[in-house]
């Protein structure tokens, strides 16, 4: 599977899309930002630039894309109409892979930049956009270019998958039944590529740059623990099933496998020193529920109040392309409602929780 071909979010604005089933992601952003608040505040407080450039990596597409972007500015407009100083020009440079919906971002652009003008008022400079497709395992910007990068939800995806999962029989990510070899691989790879991504950001940021990265991870220091394996472990039984069930060639499941690694804080924190370039202001963990509509934390209607329901959009959402290109279309709808049934049964009786490991870095 070539990683970078393949791995988007559903595209579009439909009922399957991520635009539509992000609320989770959403969710997340709003609990971190008090910590990217203060990493923008800092940034610009240390020499006022008169103009500031953003990427956001792994943008995605939704409002979500744009929502980090606003409030990033928001902050800054509310210093410099404190500090009585003429606004920055902003550049936001907008980075996911090549296949991710951009269209639906760029469509959205006049609304968001209407909006944007009339909160702020005339004084807020102009706000120019760049969509730059592209691994962000690699060079993506010219040298010392960037002042402020943000990163939600995206860097536990992998480059590549692991090599020597072959012998991760059943499985479709790391899970208690994998042998030794297939946890040492995913692990690796995720060295080997945070590693790279902070050397490739280290090269672009100017000095005393900032970064603020939310990772969907663990607390736990077993990466086969369920706080950041079972949901994958789910969706692995509902396949089974349908492998059982004569739905899904056998050999098609046992050759499937995610291109993620969900670390622990002190894994990210051991790259960030080996790597160098950075120093961590601050490091946290935190958690939300699999299902951001519950205990009433966001309207939402009666009819979408069914916990599964709304977990299996989600991660139909994120998945669906990786699965629709190793098994085909045809299953999708099956795999879905199956998962819907399961994942709504172990909620019912067990808390379910995405672990989040957010780091604030600044550059040296």
């Amino acid at each position: 599977m070539e990683v970078v071909q393949v791995l988007r979010m559903n595209g579009g604005v439909g009922e399957t899309s991520y635009a539509n089933n992000s609320s989770v992601q959403l969710k997340v952003i709003c609990m971190t930002k008090p910590i990217t608040e203060e990493a923008i505040t800092k940034l610009y407080c240390s020499n006022f630039p008169t103009s500031l450039t953003i990427a956001d990596l792994g943008c995605s597409s939704g409002p979500n894309t744009l929502f980090v972007v606003s409030e990033l500015i928001k902050v800054v407009d509310k210093i410099r109409q404190k500090q009585g100083r003429r606004s920055p020009e902003y550049h936001v440079l907008l980075n996911d892979l090549p296949g991710n919906d951009f269209n639906t971002i760029f469509r959205s652009l006049p609304s968001f930049q209407a909006k944007l003008k009339k909160l702020l008022g005339d004084g807020s400079g102009p706000c120019f956009f760049t969509g730059v497709p592209g691994s962000f395992y690699g060079r993506l910007f010219t040298s010392n270019s960037l002042h402020f990068v943000h990163s939600s939800y995206s860097l536990m995806w992998l480059s590549q998958l692991p090599e020597g999962l072959e012998n991760n029989k059943g499985n479709i990510y790391m899970s208690s039944s994998s042998p030794p070899n297939v946890i040492k691989a995913y692990y690796e790879q995720f060295k080997q590529d945070f590693s790279l991504f902070l050397k490739c950001r280290s090269e672009e940021l100017v000095t005393g740059g900032r970064m603020v990265l939310t990772i969907l991870g663990r607390r736990s220091d077993d990466p086969t623990s369920k706080e950041c394996c079972y949901i994958w472990e789910l969706l692995a039984m509902a396949l089974n099933d349908m492998v059982s069930e004569g739905l899904i060639e056998e050999e098609k499941l046992d050759s499937f496998n995610i291109p993620q690694y969900t670390p622990s804080p002190v894994e990210v924190k051991n790259e960030v020193m080996k790597e160098g370039s950075f120093a961590v202001d601050r490091l946290e963990v935190s958690e939300v529920n699999w299902n951001a509509y519950s205990n009433g934390e966001l309207n939402q209607m009666d009819a979408f109040k069914d916990g599964g329901y709304n977990v299996a959009k989600c991660m139909r959402a994120v998945a669906e392309p990786l699965l629709v290109t190793h098994f085909g279309d045809a299953i999708i709808d099956e795999v879905f409602e199956r998962y819907r049934e399961i994942v709504a049964d172990r909620m019912s009786k067990e808390k379910t929780e995405f672990v989040n490991v957010v780091v604030s870095l600044q550059k040296y």
